[in-house]
């Protein structure tokens, strides 16, 4: 019940439980009892982004028709890949996810949906059961689970009206004055808790600046993690609240990769952890990286060129990746190094209690902090295709424990200096790289399609749409002629402003 008392989601306060034992007696009983007056069904499409269906709730009849029944829409208008001769779906409500709208006025009970064909069954094609498949294939293979959470990095964009100028490219944790939308991120953090999203904390990041008289604020909002359909739930819930409050608000955000040159770029790094019965098993009982999270950290050293294809999906992705950015573009790891792909985080693994030295009228807890151990994934973007990209991080994991050569990677992969000094250059070299635009994120995806295909996890037809889609942006020599056009990277830039 200490979960259920300080929840933020009114459906799980009102009801006293956990939302994975919602049942349809709860949904009904919580609209009768609390004048709910509409029902939203939402549901990821083929572009990213959330859908949205209508209903008014006349009679409990049709009310217990929709719950039950879900509703009939046009596939061929939300997915590429299905046509329009043979285009209806059913979505299906998954009451599990049930909130109340923010921001209707019209008291509305908002669900997210799961898509079904005509025969009844899971789309197989659509991401969220891509997904599915992915985190129980590893399951089956390993016997643990596969849990995620993002960091969600966007710009808040609005006129600038001249006081307490924040230093250029420095406004990591700034405060107030100097940061000027840390109200806007926490109205933000309360309403994506309403939606039930479970969130560490958030914080402006280091971008900002000022251009033609509009200030430019990074701002982050970190995730806890949770099994990973959750993580991609809670993840496009919290871009559609962000992008909702600053719509009333007057602001305009960004979840854009890069939006000018010289000036940080927006990742969506995700952290990942292992866990048996619900214990983490990402570290040894001598505090290091145990043998799961170093097969895990093989699968995404081996898989990463393919990665991309669905964590960077439009040529501005790759303006991020360059070095001396914090971001990454070589292959490898590293302990507590943002110049890496996949970074090992400061785990609270010292030998002592640091409470009761900053706090020395404490006792000593006893508190096991390795269950917050993570390793994160640090080259997607907002771009990114959320619940596939989880779904290919899942798939990488499993390969890490099923390739025999998986210690081998690890120990090769390994790098414990700034690989993008000058004097580690050699070093760099030897690293495979990441792909330098979307043609060979797709050649990238081409090479290794089978692993993802394996199991029936990924459709061959969806691989094939996504490589399509990211060769034709005919974008192999497109990051050059940015750096030397402005006009082209300030084009690019508005053509993909609202990706994902």
């Amino acid at each position: 019940m200490d979960n259920i008392t300080l929840a933020k989601n009114k459906v799980v306060k009102f009801l006293g439980k956990d939302p994975k034992m919602f049942t349809r007696a709860d949904i009904i009983a919580f609209i009768e009892q609390n004048g709910i007056e509409m029902v939203n069904f939402m549901y990821p499409a083929g572009d990213g982004r959330l859908k949205t269906l209508n209903f008014v709730i006349n009679n409990r009849k049709y009310l217990e028709t929709i719950l039950v029944s879900g509703e009939r829409v046009d596939g061929s208008s939300l997915f590429p890949f299905i046509e329009a001769g043979n285009s209806d779906l059913y979505v299906i409500p998954r009451y599990s996810t049930a909130f109340v709208d923010p921001f209707s006025e019209i008291p509305t009970l908002t669900m997210l949906c799961t898509f079904f064909n005509k025969e009844g069954q899971p789309l197989a094609e659509s991401p969220e059961q891509t997904l599915r498949k992915a985190c129980d294939a590893f399951h089956s293979s390993t016997g643990l689970e596969f849990e995620a959470m993002g960091e969600l990095e966007y710009y808040v964009i609005a006129p600038y009206d001249g006081t307490f100028p924040a230093t250029d490219q420095k406004g990591y944790h700034e405060s107030a004055p100097f940061a000027k939308f840390n109200k806007f991120r926490a109205r933000c953090m309360n309403y994506i808790a309403q939606t039930g999203g479970q969130i560490k904390y958030g914080h402006s990041e280091v971008g900002n600046f000022t251009i033609d008289g509009m200030v430019y604020e990074q701002n982050e909002i970190e995730f806890l993690p949770v099994n990973a359909l959750e993580a991609a739930d809670q993840l496009m819930l919290a871009k559609w609240v962000i992008r909702n409050l600053a719509s009333e608000e007057g602001l305009n955000v960004t979840f854009a990769p890069k939006i000018t040159t010289g000036k940080a770029g927006s990742g969506l790094h995700v952290h990942m952890r292992l866990t048996r019965d619900g214990v983490n098993v990402m570290l040894g009982k001598d505090h290091r990286l145990s043998a799961e999270a170093r097969r895990l950290i093989a699968g995404l050293m081996e898989l990463a060129p393919s990665i991309t294809a669905f964590g960077n999906t439009n040529p501005t992705s790759y303006f991020r990746l360059v070095p001396h950015q914090e971001a990454p573009t070589n292959v490898c790891w590293g302990d507590r190094n943002r110049s890496v792909l996949v970074r090992v985080p400061l785990g609270w693994t010292a030998d002592c209690d640091m409470s009761v030295l900053a706090n020395p009228l404490e006792a000593p807890s006893g508190f096991d902090a390795s269950q917050k151990q993570t390793i994160e994934i640090r080259s997607a973007d907002g771009s990114a295709d959320i619940y596939l990209l989880l779904a290919a991080l899942a798939v990488a994991a499993r390969r890490g424990f099923e390739n025999a050569e998986a210690e081998k990677i690890a120990d090769e992969t390994y790098v414990d200096v700034n690989i993008h000094s000058d004097e580690n250059k050699a070093k760099a070299a030897a690293l495979a790289h990441l792909p330098a635009n979307c043609a060979e994120s797709a050649d990238a995806l081409d090479r290794q399609k089978a692993i993802y295909e394996a199991d029936g996890v990924f459709p061959a037809s969806m691989l094939a749409g996504i490589m399509n889609r990211l060769r034709g942006f005919n974008d192999r020599n497109l990051a050059s002629e940015a750096r030397k056009d402005h006009d082209l990277m300030k084009r690019l830039v508005n053509q993909y402003f609202h990706c994902g």
